[in-house]
This record gives structure tokens, sequence and C-alpha cells, in this order.
């Protein structure tokens, strides 16, 4: 199985291997998403280690049942051969209503099938009033008109 585009990357092919896993991740289809990820895939995500697709299954599966709402905008940063550096902003809010932009940044590292065997990420959240809300579009993916992290200032 393979998932391009594959590397090396060009700024032009991680560009688009950005936008693909963005798209993804906004559909919240754990399976979907945990696809695109070598079998035995390491992640850390915040202060969790997780590995292969059963658990990345498992974790987003917990965390879109509790970030409800989840809007998801990635942009790439730096690109070298296998390897991306992502920054990333995305809005939920809780079962009590609060809303949240959480800001971060992965490395990622993919095998030469274009699966990502690696994955770091480090997230904070910032407490949210709703009016400041920027990522409002319909439940799914983005739309292409719709500004990324630079045309918004974040």
């Amino acid at each position: 199985m393979t998932r391009p585009p594959l590397p090396p990357f060009t700024r032009e092919t991680a560009v688009q291997k950005v936008r693909l896993a963005e798209d993804a991740w906004n559909t919240r289809d754990p399976a979907k998403v945990a696809g695109a990820y070598t079998a035995d895939s390491r992640w850390r995500n915040r202060a969790e280690f997780v590995r292969g697709r059963d658990e990345i299954v498992a974790f987003l599966t917990r965390k879109w049942a509790r970030e409800l709402e989840y809007r998801l905008i990635k942009e790439l940063w730096a690109v070298d051969g296998d390897s991306l550096a992502v920054r990333f902003a995305y809005e939920w809010h809780d079962e009590a209503g609060q809303w949240f932009r959480s800001y971060g940044n992965e490395n990622w590292a993919f095998d030469e099938h274009g699966l990502m065997r690696q994955r770091h990420a480090s997230i904070n959240d910032l407490p949210l009033a709703e009016g400041d809300r920027l990522f409002s579009w319909p439940q799914g993916r983005r739309p292409d008109d719709h500004p990324g992290l630079t045309e918004l200032g974040l």
C-alpha cells in the first residue's frame, strides 16, 4: 500500500501531504486517519505515547469524544527528504461548551510508501470565547477558500 505523495518530498509535494493529513483529521474518522500510518507507527502526543494503528484508533476515538466540533488547520513549516515539520491549530469545545484553540507543532517521518512512521506532537490549549472563534466552516474538510494559519495571523 502506498500513500502518495511519496518521499523524498519537494516543497510542493510536502504541502500536498500536509493538506491530505488535515483533510483526513477533519473527518474525525479514527480508522481513516490511522490508515495513513505504518502498522508500527510511533507517536508522542502531549504526554501520551502511542504505538501502532490499533492504539492510534483508540487514542483518536478518546480524543474526539472529548474534543467536540473539532476543526483543524495544518501548515507546512519545513521539509527535508522523508521528514516534515508542521504547525497547526484546531478549535473544539468540551462537554460544558467551553471553546479552546489548541496550537502545536509536529515532526513527521515517513517510510518509502508515504506512510507516517513517526509523529511527535507538542500542543498547548488556549481557552477561547465563542465570539473569538476563527474556524467556523461546516464540519469536515476546510473549504479551499478558507484562510490558512498564516492568513489568519496565527
